[in-house]
């Protein structure tokens, strides 16, 4: 029977193709989507457009979608479409649509009705649960790992009875997946792996349940294409296999997520599995400026393996793009702290800037210049650097060592990494201190004639007691919280663990370590009394005055979790090869790879609405080892005339670029541009002025490696100053800032970056 809708749909807002998209009939169609070109309101109104025009019963609809939130705001988009219809239509990501569908057919697809959903936690305890049982050596065989070979074996559909085992290490794999899917089974439960790969198993080998769900639904519709695996991509061609009317929507020039089993395949090779496939492309852009496209399509486009596009717009040719040379991280910091505060000058909110980063360990820079600058920003996708787990376990370490009697920081650590000191143990330890009315320290140091606590428990209490003191002995002896922290590192066999771990969230902490450890060389390096409490002081200052409670923050992120975002105003840093593209591939290394960070590139540069700038350091501290890097590969892609070059050799079109800033009309500055100097005035970034000319007093303005004052004592280029540790040196660069930071050589020393307070006239 018809359904009969409730609401005519107009389509009089839509450009062509999608219109086209909106009103296809029936069968396969797929519609490559480029940045910016509308495409949640494709499907919006396809679906409505089925409803309201085709007459399609909601509940024979079905809409996934990769994220909860991508999900809630089609629901939204549909109800002010629809109204009271958007109920009955089947909208969801894959594993809560999934998850609907195993309980509603459970008897056919072997699993209990009211079976329980294990997270990742849960499923990691039962992996080591069974690797226990088998007597398996948890730290060679690690739980997270295992549990990562299983999950993968089921986005490719493989069972444990299927699973190859080649060597030792997939003989472990298979034994311990068959004997996981048993206890899983016993225990009415299923991971997040399970919710697609059961229903696909079930699916292709009950041929009831197979014909019950192809006819279930008339038309499907799957968004974000290009970031399906193998067993999601086999899912929709199962429940669509009757019908055939399978819409889905993506853009193989966004699909980032190749590290997670994306596969972007299963979009461009669409036709190869539905030859009568209908071809849509979306390409007209309603995000951005015409420079930032062309930008974009530059570097996306030198992709071999991609579907031919080319987005375009009408809106303005835009400002140039901002290429920027920084003298170091520090100095790419400074220049984000100035471009907001010129944004803000300009009228503009901070909210509408965003700060992008390749990895999550560079945003430390960052956040400890806006701090320092005191303009509020968030960390979406992510935690702020010190609030890292990784991070504060290690600084607990260290805050131990400085004061032994910090229950809070002790308890965090005494069993990190896992040291066989269970939750009990820890609970008679806790009940002895407040009986004592001591410390949880002063009780450990005791607990060798504790008989409540089992006695191989009391020897690795002990053990650990002995390594705290041993720890705390090296900073009595003189030594820097760096090498303190690098020997707990050592000791504790924390980073050892993560590198065993083997997995790009292990490779991401072990990172964030490693910028801890250059930002505590940085500090040594710094500091007039660089001692362990000095520094953790330090650090404590610092994440105590970042303002959370204002709306109005600078929105900082990595730009994979920039994909779905846009903002006027876009800072990208760390554009070097080995950091954007990171590692520097190298062609005929990794081709896959190479065209992924082009990708990723596309992804940032397409989230700028009206200003983009791009800023790369000749110099730039990675992990606390200093690496000079050439620019990255993708700078020298983009059309010359597009672009304006600030503090690196001029471009052949620099001359004749305009001297505008922000835009043709609104009289915005260029960031690190002195309002009252003229174009021919300006000195490039890095490069000494001849002027004897003081230059000006400015935290916002660009870094001049020329003749600065610095506070009363006008340290300038040349003049000779002297540091408690460091003795007599000569001031090579000086850093204005939030503070103002002195580069001086030192006899013995070499040169070294220090905070200017520290300094004193020779």
């Amino acid at each position: 029977m018809r359904y009969v809708p409730a609401v005519h749909l107009s389509l009089e807002t839509l450009n062509g193709p999608q219109r086209d998209a909106v009103v296809h009939d029936k069968g396969p169609l797929v519609v490559f989507a480029g940045a910016g070109s509308g495409k949640t309101r494709v499907i919006t109104y396809r679906i409505a457009q089925l409803i309201a025009q085709q007459g399609v019963a909601p509940y024979r609809i079905l809409a996934v979608t990769f994220t909860n939130k991508a999900a809630g705001e089609m629901r939204e988009r549909l109800s002010s479409l629809l109204a009271h219809d958007v109920h009955d239509i089947w909208v969801g990501t894959f594993h809560s649509t999934c998850a609907r569908m195993l309980r509603r057919y459970h008897e056919l697809c072997g699993v209990k009705r009211d079976f329980v959903i294990y997270d990742d936690a849960d499923q990691k305890a039962m992996v080591t649960r069974v690797l226990n049982d088998f007597g398996f050596d948890d730290r060679r065989y690690d739980p997270k790992k295992v549990a990562g070979a299983i999950n993968k074996a089921k986005q490719e559909v493989v069972g444990p009875e299927s699973y190859p085992s080649n060597d030792a290490w997939t003989e472990v794999i298979k034994k311990v997946y068959t004997a996981y899917e048993e206890r899983m089974t016993r225990s009415g439960a299923l991971d997040f792996g399970d919710l697609i790969y059961r229903l696909v198993r079930s699916v292709e080998s009950n041929e009831l349940l197979k014909r019950e769900l192809a006819s279930r639904f008339d038309h499907i519709l799957v968004d974000e294409f290009q970031d399906t695996n193998r067993v999601q991509f086999r899912l929709v061609k199962d429940l669509s296999e009757q019908k055939r009317n399978l819409c889905v929507v993506g853009d193989d020039d966004q699909s980032i997520y190749r590290w997670r089993g994306a596969d972007r395949r299963n979009i461009l090779d669409f036709r190869r599995e539905y030859p009568d496939a209908t071809i849509i492309k979306l390409e007209q852009n309603y995000r951005s400026t015409k420079k930032i496209l062309r930008a974009a399509h530059s570097v996306v486009s030198r992709n071999v393996d991609r579907e031919e596009k080319t987005l375009w717009t009408e809106n303005a040719e835009g400002a140039p793009i901002l290429v920027v040379r920084s003298a170091d991280e520090r100095d790419e910091a400074h220049l984000a702290v100035a471009t907001a505060r010129e944004v803000v000058h300009a009228g503009r909110k901070l909210s509408d800037i965003a700060i992008f980063y390749r990895i999550h360990a560079q945003s430390r820079v960052f956040e400890e210049a806006l701090r320092a600058a005191n303009l509020p920003y968030q960390v979406i996708g992510g935690t702020r650097f010190y609030d890292r787990a990784e991070v504060k376990d290690i600084l607990a370490y260290l805050r131990v060592i400085s004061n032994p009697d910090d229950d809070v920081s002790l308890l965090r650590i005494v069993n990190v990494p896992t040291r066989g000191i269970g939750k009990t143990s820890i609970d008679r330890v806790l009940d002895r201190a407040a009986k004592e009315a001591t410390s949880v320290w002063a009780t450990l140091e005791h607990i060798g004639d504790d008989a409540s606590i089992a006695s191989g428990t009391r020897k690795k209490l002990i053990g650990f007691v002995s390594m705290m003191n041993a720890l705390r002995d090296k900073v009595a002896g003189g030594m820097g919280p760096a090498e303190v922290a690098r020997a707990i590192l050592e000791e504790t066999a924390y980073q050892k663990a993560l590198r065993d771990e083997d997995t790009p969230e292990a490779d991401a902490r072990l990172e964030n370590i490693q910028e801890l450890l250059g930002s505590m060389d940085e500090f040594e390096n710094e500091a007039e009394t660089p001692t362990l409490s000095a520094f953790l002081e330090n650090v404590t200052l610092q994440t105590n005055t970042a303002n959370d409670d204002s709306e109005d923050r600078i929105t900082m992120m990595t730009v994979h979790a920039a994909k779905g975002l846009e903002f006027p105003v876009v800072f990208v840093g760390g554009l070097e090869e080995q950091m954007f593209p990171y590692h520097g591939y190298d062609a005929g290394d990794d081709p896959d790879e190479l065209e992924e960070e082009r990708r990723l590139a596309y992804v940032a540069f397409t989230r700028a609405r009206e200003k983009l700038i791009l800023s790369w350091a000749a110099l730039r501290r990675v992990f606390g080892q200093p690496r000079i890097n050439p620019r990255s590969r993708f700078l020298d892609e983009l059309p010359r005339a597009d672009i304006e070059e600030i503090g690196g050799a001029p471009s052949p079109s620099y001359a004749s670029q305009r001297s505008s800033g922000w835009d043709d009309n609104s009289g915005y500055q260029r960031p690190w541009q002195h309002p009252q100097r003229s174009r021919s005035e300006r000195p490039m970034m890095g490069t000494p002025r001849t002027s004897t000319t003081p230059a000006r007093k400015s935290s916002e303005s660009y870094i001049d490696r020329s003749e600065v004052e610095v506070g009363e004592d006008g340290i300038r280029m040349g003049m000779r100053v002297a540091h408690a540790k460091y003795g007599v040196g000569e001031v090579r660069g000086v850093t204005p800032g939030v503070p103002p930071k002195v580069t001086v050589s030192f006899p013995g020393w070499g040169t070294k970056q220090i905070v200017a307070s520290f300094l004193e006239p020779a």
